[in-house]
């Protein structure tokens, strides 16, 4: 999993213009390790790669920054497949350093570029990578940042004499803490992080793109052994197919078509 955070200097600017900024970071930071990646020296392949926005600390304070799952490996232009290193990726200063010159190259596109502090693109800024497996418990701890909002309702402890109480565990520690704000901060800090209408905070590169499907299904190919192939006996149903039935009347349930998507979904 590879983490690219905004830096300080540009967070009151991504509060003000969102749906820009946030597109921007996601853009930089994809561009950055897929290009990283391409080198001989590290995978040499193109990733997979399926990044999440995220904007919150556990004290509701403003941190906007991308997690990526990211495959341990990639397909290489002449078809063949490449694994990374166990625990090594690619280097993070140097993916730092690209993740800020892209970024900036993108913003110079754009009226904002002239209300960015210079000091940001001197410093360092923070990209974080750490192996995770198969990354079923990085995909667990993605998922509630998807469908959940900042704060769910059960971290609320008190709302007494104007003051709001809640519950949240400290990183260092991981122990259950509790912060208490004025009503106005509360709000304030929660409405900071409802995204733009219909800004979409899960995205897919490299491989996972949508439109590089041909290339995910190739390096399947290449993953699955050929031991691995499925037989058409092992496609029998081992238990007998129950028929569905409706569970008002209890009469069959027939399917009569399929309905087709109406939007883009989330």
């Amino acid at each position: 999993m590879v983490t690219f955070t905004l830096p300080d200097e540009l967070r009151a600017l991504a509060r003000s213009n969102q749906k820009l900024i946030y597109h921007l970071l996601f853009r930089a930071s994809s561009q950055a390790l897929l290009k990283l990646a391409q080198d001989p020296r590290f995978v040499g392949a193109r990733l997979g790669m399926v990044g999440v926005l995220h904007t919150w600390t556990r004290q509701l304070l403003y941190h906007p920054h991308v997690h990526y799952i990211v495959t341990g490996g990639g397909l290489t232009s002449d078809g063949r497949w490449l694994s990374s290193r166990k625990d090594f990726l690619v280097p993070v200063k140097a993916l730092s350093s690209i993740f800020r010159a892209k970024f900036r190259d993108h913003l110079k596109k754009t009226d904002l570029f002239t209300a960015v502090d210079r000091q940001a693109w001197k410093k360092k800024w923070v990209v974080h990578s750490e192996p995770v497996g198969s990354g079923e418990a990085a995909f667990k701890y993605l998922a509630p940042y998807i469908f959940r909002v900042a704060l769910s309702n059960n971290r609320l402890r008190q709302l007494h004499d104007g003051q709001v109480t809640f519950a949240y565990k400290e990183a260092a520690t991981d122990q259950v803490q509790r912060c208490t704000l004025t009503a106005q901060e509360f709000i304030r800090r929660f409405l900071q992080h409802v995204l733009p209408n219909r800004f979409i905070k899960v995205r897919y590169y490299g491989l996972l793109s949508p439109g590089h499907r041909h290339l995910l299904h190739k390096a399947r190919e290449l993953l699955v052994p050929a031991s691995g192939k499925l037989k058409s006996e092992d496609l029998k149903p081992s238990q007998p197919v129950v028929a569905l039935r409706c569970p008002h009347c209890g009469g069959p349930l027939t399917l009569t078509g399929l309905l087709a998507p109406r939007g883009r979904p989330p």
